[in-house]
């Protein structure tokens, strides 16, 4: 068989016997079949032509249809056989004998046609029933010629319905498969026949006809998918209604009434026989070649097999042809305006409907149904969509739909042209649609934004390809705009636009759950001349592939644009940049050039026409290859001419009208030269052409040319010989009737689609790159979503800003969320910062108003809170992707807090030690429950501890307010949930979890929200917002510690501004101050690399005005004494501790202050156990102020002496793990160091033995005596030691006298005891010294300082007198001295350091203060010395000589 899978139909029909009802009994069968004639018998009796007998000579004989019965009724108990055996035509024949019969009256018909439906009802036929073709063709041969006598149009109908019931029980049937193309088609048209004549009769019958006609179209058609795609149509194609009638009319009958003179009987049914389809076949069907007889006798035969494609296409090219509107023209009186507007196009729209439902992607397979649905039925929509009646529309754009949905691979460019032709012109209003137009066009695009690859297709295949319009980015404007209310309420056409846009986006949305974006962009660029027009992909179905594709053609296209618009303004420019950017070759050449123009949409057209009209040689050889691109294979010339002359303005000039054409007429010629005998002919056939259409079409010439004129002047061109006069006929009524249009339109789009736009639209399809199928992955929804991002949103909020229902509103959130969504994943910062900033003028928050209209209006607000809403879920959600967005949202929560609606975590002093203890998920209570409203917006007030101590400072009365209203709470209650859902405190306390940038940038939004001048605000409440500010900047701060550094400088830069601004206590330098110190608190243990950053920042505090530093001096001590207990032991650098110590030795002299610092100095040094080479000169300097000190007990002077000299320790402890630990030359340079420190630290001593105190003065002798004597483990070079008792001794000694001297007694008490001690010092230190600084060169000279204070104390007077304690101490001291330095060896009469020298100046200045004790020290030395003055005085010469040598 043909065209249906008959095993399959078999194996179908034996599965439906189990399970049905099926006749196994034959006596059953029988039964039925007799009570069938008893039926039709009963109803001929009544008809009293029916009711006597018929008389032939002598014989009573019955008529031969009532025998036929009866015969059939003696047979049908007697067959001993099983059913399915019996020819099932011996029992339909005598019923249908009844239906062909002109003789029988409409009730008999009704009768005969109801037993023929019972019977095949049954399912007695079926594919294993005996002869069932042949049964089936003969059921619908005679129904389709059934005739009867009309006796009331009521019968009529009933019959005419009847007539339905069985055609459409034939298709249903089981052994429909049976059915040849030719019968299927007879019945097709039969069903069409009765639709025709219902016109003029009841409306029921109307309704069941086209129903009927619609039930056969979905079972022809449902067999589509099971058809083999090797079956083959019609050699000829499908020749419209002529070749239909003709298949039709070979195998039946008209189907008519007996005497044709009822109502609509003897006129021809509509569509079928009119002359009209005969007369108008379009050019292209009758290209076909209709009278090939070889043809013509294998389509019979193959109409005569079980039906398939034949006849699909042939019921199909009819339905297309019932949209044809040039054949309906004048069809007769009975067809009015309406009927033919609506009626007719409906219903064949309906029924292709259902063929393309039920046919789907399997139409795809047979390539003659496929050509007849991207030709004809194509060209008819498009012209159909422009039809003024919305209905037509409606069902013109769902057959669009389902043609997308089944066959878009095969439609690219048709699809492109339906949008851009119909969709486009008439949802923007364009040659004057209507309303009802627009909205329909509206819907239907709408519908096609639903499909989720729809706008990615549309992208991918149209405006990724260089020869086709940008029709997606069309669409999306389109969408945009109309969803804009421009000066007009919100209306239905704007929502329903934003449905299309919202719908898009959310499928873009969508796609990112599939598979994370690429968000890296490859950079597409050419280093070489390609042929544009020549780039392929290899493979369209390979996602790696086509993307790379796309984009380069995407990329091609737009350098294209760009240079069109440089050639639209000079051509020589435009070429030049095509070859800068190597879409043009360095050198061009003529075929490169010709491509450019006949590929690249968008030229200007009389650019491209006087280009290709020069005479120069380049000229002239790019437009011989411009005309090389065209294809005129099979084309008519004055399509060919259409086609050729709609890609440019033909030249007014008529030498470059002549070059022009000889260049099209060599072409045409080449491929289309059956006619034609030469190119000259050619060229001289479409002069006359183009005079033909000037003459016809210009208004200005009067007298037109007839056909004749036009025949005669064509005579003898076709190389002496005359074209054929149907020929020459034809083409003159082609032009006649359609301008060749010599100034085409410029533009990518289709404003208009005419004939020549649609022949090369057919010609473009052919050589068109293949069609993209997109999946659900995101791979180009960055790139779309970049070019439609701006107007949807605008688009959006402006809908959102007009609309009133809360559906409306949400549909917009919906869309907000989703565009917020599409930005983060894609990367595309500035357009989530957009959404932000339109998001946040809808909150109504940054509206300066009073807070107790602020409060209301926001909770009474619904679209501000849902807009609150969506922003912070925005910012939680996406937050790592908003830049200059945060400035927004920080000023929505700087208004949130002013008017008292932020959570208590957020309110509460965030510097407190729990800001950060909030657990992840825990509900976050409101500050103000609505049962406890004290007042409509009482602003939040700080709670911590700087908070409590601001407030104090605050000299604001608050007046007492009225008790809240109902329905004050309820708003209220409103707007704190409405808060509450925003979860605000999430962007702060998961703040380490944003990217760098974006913390960033939040962080600048802080701190600039305070710098930017807010109005109406007075300066508590800016300085409230700052304060805040800052706290939320301190609070981002602790929680990103590990990214300190990327915010430190900024916060850092911002506490600095604010100190140093700052000349008066105020809460703002308060929060600035400690929120630093606390900062330094908590990240100095985990950032170590950052420590010296942090602490150099401390210095801040240094610089607080005075007033300032003296309001916060005791609390920042505190946080200062905090820092150090905690943070101690990573305090490591010299220039950290500085910090510290400086801040701790300006509490010394304060009184509030100094406890606690004089606590941190002692946790610091006690034990030595924080010490380190690092601080301790800073911490025995500051040790030194505390002790200098006279603020508080003198005790705390005395244990800051204690620390001072036990840190000597330390340095001892240093030296000895130093020598264990590093070389000797390693250890050398670090004794230098502990030496500078002992030297340092003794320094400090000194300054505090001139304390007025005498109680520490004398205690700090005792200490520096203990560390000057205690250094036996540290190693102190010499040169340390002599200058030590220089800047240490030596002086202190001087200043000492100078005080006692100079000084009333009532100032410095007992100084006679300091000096004593002072004596004490020096010897003990000078004689414990002794051994190593006695082999010093430099030693003569200590010695002899040490003398000279002794003489000085010895010699002093202290209040008019010398002091008996001194006078008794000194000799002694100096006594003692001079026995060691004997017993050393080192005081001798001739010593090998000073010699006589040394001798004699030391006892010159003994003698000064004790004349006695060189007798007492040296004795022998005495006697000897006053021998040798006698020998001196006697004059020996030996004395003399030893004189001289001495």
């Amino acid at each position: 068989m043909g065209g249906l899978k008959l095993q399959l139909g078999m194996k179908a029909v034996k599965e439906e016997r189990e399970h049905g009802y099926c006749t196994s009994s034959r006596g059953a069968l029988a039964c039925t079949v007799n009570s069938e004639i008893g039926a039709v018998l009963s109803v001929m009796r009544r008809n009293v032509r029916w009711g006597g007998h018929y008389t032939s000579g002598d014989d009573h004989l019955e008529h031969s249809l009532i025998q036929s019965l009866k015969d059939l009724r003696k047979q049908i108990f007697s067959w001993k056989y099983q059913w399915n055996t019996i020819n099932p035509v011996i029992y339909l024949q005598p019923f249908l004998d009844v239906i062909i019969s002109d003789e029988t009256g409409a009730p008999i018909t009704g009768a005969a046609l109801s037993s023929v439906y019972k019977i095949l009802s049954l399912d007695v036929i079926n594919l294993d029933t005996a002869n069932a073709e042949d049964a089936m063709h003969v059921v619908v041969d005679a129904v389709t010629t059934c005739r009867f006598e009309v006796t009331d149009p009521a019968s009529e109908e009933v019959v005419l319905m009847k007539i339905l019931q069985v055609l459409l029980a034939c298709m249903r049937s089981k052994a429909a498969f049976l059915l040849s193309n030719q019968h299927v088609c007879t019945i097709v048209n039969t069903c069409f026949h009765v639709v025709h004549q219902a016109g003029a009769k009841g409306e029921l019958l109307q309704r069941i006809a086209r129903h009927t006609m619609h039930e056969l179209i979905r079972c022809i058609f449902s067999h589509l998918p099971n058809i083999d795609s090797c079956e083959q149509p019609l050699a000829n194609g499908s020749a419209g209604k002529q070749e239909f009638d003709a298949i039709v009319s070979q195998g039946s009958k008209q189907l008519d009434n007996g005497n044709n003179s009822a109502e609509g009987g003897g006129q021809p049914p509509f569509g079928i026989t009119s002359p009209k389809y005969v007369e108008n076949m379009t050019s292209e069907n009758a290209i076909a070649t209709v009278n090939d007889k070889n043809n013509s006798s294998s389509d019979l035969l193959l109409m005569t097999k079980p039906y398939g494609v034949p006849c699909m296409m042939e019921i199909f090219q009819f339905l297309c042809s019932l949209l044809n509107i040039n054949e309906h023209i004048g069809t007769g009186s009975r067809s009015s305006t309406i009927a033919f507007d609506e009626d007719v196009p409906l219903f064949a729209l309906g029924l292709i409907n259902s063929a393309i439902e039920l046919g789907g992607p399997s139409i795809s397979r047979h390539p003659k149904l496929l050509a007849l649905i991207q030709d004809e039925l194509f060209r008819n929509l498009m012209q159909f969509g422009l039809s003024m009646s919305p209905l037509i529309l409606s069902l013109v754009c769902s057959v669009v739909l389902n043609l997308y949905h089944h066959l878009r691979t095969e439609l690219k460019l048709h699809l492109e042209a339906f949008f851009s032709c119909v969709i486009l012109r008439l949802a923007q209003s364009k040659s004057g649609a209507s309303y009802q137009q627009q909205e329909v066009a509206m819907e239907a695009l709408v519908d096609f934004c639903r499909q989720k690859t729809f706008m990615v297709e549309v992208y991918a295949n149209l405006d990724c390809d260089i020869s086709c319009s940008n029709l997606f980015e069309d669409l999306a404007n389109l969408l945009s705009k109309s969803a804009f209310p421009v000066n007009s309420p919100l209306s239905a056409m704007h929502i329903l636009a934003l449905d299309g846009l919202i719908s898009v986006i959310q499928g873009m949305a969508e796609r990112l759950d599939n598979e994370s974006p690429i968000s890296e962009q490859v950079l597409v660029d050419f280093e070489e001349y390609t042929p544009f027009w020549t780039v392929k992909c290899e493979n369209s179905a390979d996602p790696s592939q086509w993307v790379p594709f796309a984009r380069r053609r995407k990329y091609i296209k737009k350098r294209l644009t760009t240079g069109v618009d440089h050639f639209n303004r000079d051509p020589k420019k435009g070429l030049e940049f095509l070859q800068g950017t190597h879409l043009l070759p360095e050198k061009l050449d003529p075929q490169s050039v010709a491509c450019f123009f006949r590929y690249t949409p968008g030229l200007d057209k009389n650019l491209v026409g006087d280009f290709l009209g020069n005479h120069d040689e380049f000229s002239v050889q790019v437009l011989h290859e411009f005309a090389g691109t065209f294809d005129f294979q099979d084309m008519s010339l004055d399509t060919a001419l259409r086609l050729f002359l709609e890609t440019f303005r033909l030249p007014g000039e008529s030498q470059k009208i002549q070059r022009v054409l000889e260049a099209f007429s060599e072409r045409y010629y080449e491929q289309s030269s059956h006619i034609l005998v030469n190119k000259d002919a050619a060229l001289l056939l479409s002069y006359s052409v183009i005079l033909l259409n000037t003459d016809q079409h210009n208004v200005q010439v009067k007298k037109k040319m007839t056909e004749e004129d036009f025949i005669r002047n064509n005579r003898h061109i076709n190389g002496g010989s005359d074209l054929p006069r149907e020929f020459l006929s034809e083409l003159y009524h082609s032009i006649c009737k359609n301008e060749i249009r010599t100034f085409p339109g410029q533009g990518i789009g289709f404003p208009e689609m005419t004939l020549s736009l649609w022949v090369d639209l057919m010609c473009k399809a052919k050589r068109t790159s293949p069609y993209i199928v997109c999946d659900s992955r995101p791979f180009l929804d960055r790139d779309m979503f970049a070019i439609m991002s701006g107007p949807t949103i605008a688009a959006i909020s402006v809908v959102f800003d007009h609309a009133e229902h809360e559906d409306v509103l949400q549909n917009c959130v919906d869309g907000f969320l989703a565009v917020a969504k599409i930005s983060a994943c894609h990367h595309l910062d500035d357009v989530l910062d957009d959404l932000v900033v339109s998001l946040c003028k809808f909150t109504t928050l940054l509206d300066p108003s009073a807070i107790e209209e602020a409060v209301f209006a926001f909770g009474e607000d619904e679209k501000a809170r849902m807009a609150t809403i969506t922003v912070f879920a925005i910012a939680n959600s996406y937050g790592n992707y908003i830049r200059s967005g945060w400035r927004n949202i920080v000023d929505c929560i700087l208004r949130l807090h002013k008017i008292g609606l932020l959570p208590t975590f957020l309110n509460s002093d965030v510097t407190d030690d729990s800001e950060l203890a909030l657990e992840p998920g825990k509900p976050v209570t409101t500050s103000i429950s609505a049962s406890e409203v004290p007042s409509m917006g009482t602003t939040q007030k700080s709670f911590g501890l700087m908070g409590r101590f601001s407030q104090l400072l605050s000299l604001e009365t608050e007046e007492p307010k009225s008790q809240p209203t109902e329905l004050e709470l309820q708003v209220h209650q409103h707007a704190l949930q409405t808060i509450q859902k925003c979860h605000i405190d999430s962007i702060f306390t998961e703040s380490q979890f944003l990217h760098a940038d974006s913390l960033l940038q939040l962080a600048r939004a802080l701190i600039g929200a305070v710098r930017r001048p807010q109005k109406g605000n007075t300066y508590p409440e800016d300085e409230d917002a700052a304060i805040f500010s800052l706290e939320l900047l301190i609070a981002i701060t602790l929680n990103n510690r590990d990214r300190i550094l990327l915010l430190w400088q900024s916060v850092y830069e911002h506490i600095c501004s604010i100190v140093q601004s700052t000349v008066m206590p105020c809460a703002l330098v308060e929060k600035a101050v400690f929120g630093l110190l606390r900062i330094c608190q908590r990240l100095l243990p985990y950032k170590e690399s950052l420590a010296d950053e942090l602490l150099r920042s401390l210095q801040l505090v240094l610089k607080l005005d005075a007033r300032v530093a003296d309001a916060y001096c005791e609390n920042i001590t505190q946080e200062v004494m905090c820092l150090v207990k905690a943070n101690a032991t990573h305090i490591r650098s010299h220039m950290g501790w500085r910090t510290i110590t400086s801040l701790l030795s300006i509490t010394a002299r304060h009184p509030e202050a100094s406890e606690a610092g004089f606590e941190a100095l002692v946790f610091i040094m006690s034990d030595g156990v924080h010490l380190s080479p690092a601080n301790y000169v800073l911490c025995v300097d500051a040790a030194r102020q505390f002790a200098e000190s006279r603020v508080g007990q003198a005790d705390r002077s005395l244990c800051a002496l204690d620390l001072m000299e036990g840190s000597v320790a330390c340095l001892a402890r240093w030296s000895r793990e130093t020598k264990e630990a590093v070389g000797e030359e390693a250890a050398t340079k670090v004794s230098q160091d502990i030496g500078e420190m002992w030297l340092r630290l003794v320094q400090g001593l000194r300054k505090v033995c001139l304390d007025q105190r005498e109680e520490i003065r004398n205690h700090s002798l005792l200490s520096l005596q203990r560390c000057l004597m205690g250094v036996d483990g540290v190693f102190l070079p010499h040169d340390l030691w002599l200058e030590c008792f220089d800047l240490v001794i030596f002086s202190m000694l001087e200043e000492l006298l100078e005080i006692a001297q100079g000084h009333s007694p009532k100032d410095y008490r007992n100084m006679e005891r300091t000096l004593v001690l002072a004596m004490k010092l020096l010897s003990k230190v000078f004689l414990q010294s002794l051994p190593d600084l006695s082999q010093l060169t430099a030693f003569r000279k200590l010695w002899l300082g040490v003398l000279s204070h002794m003489e000085k104390y010895m010699k002093a007077k202290i209040r008019g007198k010398r002091t008996e304690k001194l006078q008794e101490l000194i000799p002694e001291l100096l006594k003692n001295t001079l026995f060691v330095l004997r017993t050393r060896g080192v005081l001798v009469q001739k010593s090998v350091l000073g010699g006589e020298s040394l001798w004699e100046s030391t006892w010159l200045h003994v003698n000064n203060i004790a004349p006695s004790l060189q007798s007492e020290v040296f004795p022998e030395q005495v006697s000897e010395q006053l021998q040798q003055e006698q020998r001196i005085i006697v004059g020996s010469p030996e004395s003399d000589l030893e004189g001289i040598k001495t």
